[in-house]
């Protein structure tokens, strides 16, 4: 019977599908976001969130932990180390996962997941200017009028 037993396999057995989220995580910390399927980033996302957890509190024991999903001490030390930092005082929600539509081939949805703090572009695109119409038509006659101005004045002195 299947119950609670309500995760993803995957298509997968479970040691496979340990190896291959393990082997996504590993590279999730290391590039900070990955694009993949969009199945495989939901997986993912429930596999790396207690991770981080259990990152933001470096002991003994917790990196023992973590290593044993992980197994990779390179991984562990970005983990442990500028991840843990980063989002040390969120309480939860450390991953992203945006969709980016079909794959040509397969017809896959895809989908890229992310780590939420490392995003630069997200950041900035939250910082946008406004411009009106006006602004844009006023500039060129303003810069047109101070290089009319400043050609004269600078043939006399010469």
């Amino acid at each position: 019977m299947r119950h609670n037993k309500k995760f993803n396999h995957l298509g997968r057995k479970n040691s496979h599908r340990a190896a291959m989220l393990a082997n996504m995580a590993i590279s999730l910390f290391e590039h900070k976001r990955i694009t993949t399927t969009l199945q495989k980033a939901k997986a993912l996302r429930i596999y790396v969130e207690p991770l981080i957890t259990k990152a933001k509190e470096d002991t003994t024991a917790n990196r023992r932990v973590v290593f044993s999903y992980l197994q990779n001490k390179e991984a562990i030390k970005n983990l442990f180390g500028e991840v843990a930092s980063k989002v040390a005082n969120r309480p939860g929600g450390y991953t992203r996962i945006i969709k980016l539509g079909k794959r040509a081939n397969d017809d896959a949805d895809m989908a890229f997941i992310e780590l939420v703090d490392f995003d630069e572009n997200m950041a900035k695109a939250e910082v946008k200017k406004t411009r009106t119409r006006r602004s844009k038509k006023a500039a060129p006659k303003a810069e047109a009028t101070d290089a009319t101005v400043e050609t004269p004045a600078e043939t006399p002195a010469e």
